[in-house]
């Protein structure tokens, strides 16, 4: 009797394992779609957000500084990138203690194409620059920062600040930093965002060098610094050019 327990649960086992497993096939789906026209406010979810929506408004509306003149994106140098890069440099000093050599803006980070002259809030500063990146302070040979410079002259030029160079075929050539040619045996000091500084927008030599980091927001720099100003009136400076 036991053999033939045996047997027969062998048997349902293989069935189970092998043809005897029911097929399934997904029947017809059909649907059917409807505008919505209308929505009505949940009262009782817009009474909770209100609160935090005025105190939001409040600090974003906040005035910080008066534009003397339109501020614009544009390569390989631009009002709008100066400005931005000036903040990075500047604050870096203040915050740090150390003051750099140069100081570098991500140009795909400017995320406004004007910003025109007048009042600037606050909230056009999260407008220009949403992200949480952190401003810090990377120290790497001469070398290593040609390579840099050779990079983002390859992409028509980044906002710099502490320093000049002219693009050829591609090239940073004619760089001067501090008012000195580049050594490309000394080591230097800039100021750049995290993101570039670990290696984003194909920045791979950047990555893995000595960095100093106090975790203070770019986007901080560029409020801190506006607020600093008051009046800010920014020009080109022929900082990047393409040379001739």
């Amino acid at each position: 009797m036991p053999k033939v327990r045996f047997i027969l649960s062998l048997c349902a086992a293989v069935c189970l394992l092998t043809n005897c497993n029911p097929v399934y096939q997904a029947s017809t789906v059909t649907y059917k779609g409807y505008r919505v026209m209308n929505m009505r406010t949940d009262s009782s979810v817009s009474n909770f957000l209100n609160p935090y929506r005025e105190s939001m408004n409040s600090s974003m509306n906040v005035v910080i500084a008066t534009l003397e003149n339109d501020l614009d994106k544009k390569q390989p140098e631009c009002t709008l990138g100066n400005f931005m890069a000036d903040a990075m440099y500047v604050m870096a000093e203040k915050k740090y203690g150390i003051k750099p050599d140069a100081a570098f803006m991500n140009f795909g980070g400017i995320r406004l194409p004007l910003v025109k002259a007048g009042q600037i809030t606050r909230g056009k500063i999260y407008e220009l620059f949403p992200f949480d990146n952190i401003l810090l302070l990377v120290t790497l040979k001469g070398t290593v920062l040609q390579q840099f410079l050779d990079h983002i002259s390859g992409r028509g030029g980044w906002p710099v600040a502490g320093m000049t160079m002219h693009i050829k075929d591609m090239k940073a050539v004619n760089v001067m930093i501090g008012g000195q040619s580049i050594d490309l045996n000394k080591e230097y000091i800039i100021a750049i965002g995290d993101y570039t500084a670990n290696g984003g927008d194909d920045a791979f030599m950047l990555k893995g060098l000595p960095q100093t980091n106090n975790g203070y927001l770019m986007r901080d720099a560029l409020i801190d610094y506006a607020s600093m100003l008051k009046n800010i009136k920014v020009q080109l400076e022929n900082r990047v050019s393409n040379a001739e």
